[in-house]
């Protein structure tokens, strides 16, 4: 890892992380954007500012929380082992996302492992800082006790789609989702840049590898997606969306 020199300033760092709100269900509106400005500002002044590799491990879990992270710049993933010894992903977070809050306020060791997918810059807080944050800014400790609510009504969501849904239905599923959260349009139609393995599409809708590039081929084959190394373009999310029981 390394100390970031010649930050952004935290108000263009929380207007960053304000910017795709609009898009957003309440589970994904980032933290920092739900901060008023100076609390968004003492939040990343309580830290030190840092820059990982892609593919770097941050969180272990079931190591002790000393620290909390606040993403500023690029994606990581959230994972837990599958009773089959697959990786299950939990979740991707992103700018203006807090991670290992929970652990970190509770004493409690980590839940969940946490790997960057890209370059990442975030700011790291010790757990006795973000307490005494929280403590001098009650409106933050309100907004992160809301961000907490909708991480768990998302996980349950997502618990229901695993027992309800086909695989075909959750792939079709998180691919809208990755569009909505992660895309910027393009001629073609949606770009999604997270770059994510098909190993790892398989662990976010409890499938195997095989069956996920199976279920691409044939999208790509119908002309609903197109796929690259490092991203994916939707082309006909309507398809999608009737694939996944919500059109």
């Amino acid at each position: 890892m390394e100390s970031a020199a010649g930050s952004a300033k935290p108000g263009a760092l929380r207007a960053s992380a304000e910017a795709a709100v609009s898009l957003l269900t309440d589970d994904r509106v980032p933290y920092l954007a739900r901060l008023p400005e100076a609390a968004s500002v003492a939040l990343i002044s309580a830290g030190t500012e840092l820059r990982y590799p892609a593919r770097t491990a941050l969180l272990m879990k079931g190591e002790p929380s000393s620290h909390v992270l606040l993403v500023l710049e690029g994606w990581v993933k959230v994972t837990d082992g599958s009773p089959g010894g697959h990786e299950a992903l939990l979740a991707l977070r992103g700018p203006g996302d807090v991670i290992g809050e929970s652990a970190a306020l509770e004493d409690t060791s980590r839940s969940a492992s946490v790997t960057t997918l890209e370059p990442v810059r975030a700011v790291v807080i010790s757990a006795d800082r973000f307490k005494a944050y929280l403590d001098a800014h009650p409106t933050a400790a309100r907004q992160l006790m809301a961000v907490v609510t909708d991480r768990m009504r998302a996980a349950d969501r997502k618990r229901l789609e695993l027992a309800a849904c086909g695989v075909k239905e959750r792939l079709a599923r998180l691919l809208l989702e990755l569009a909505q959260h992660h895309g910027e349009a393009v001629p073609e139609g949606v770009l999604v840049r997270v770059p994510l393995t098909q190993q790892e599409l398989a662990g976010a809708v409890g499938s195997s590898r095989e069956s996920v590039t199976r279920l691409l081929r044939e999208l790509r084959e119908r002309g609903y997606v197109t796929t690259h190394r490092q991203s994916l373009v939707v082309v006909k999310p309507e398809m999608l969306r009737r694939i996944g029981g919500s059109a």
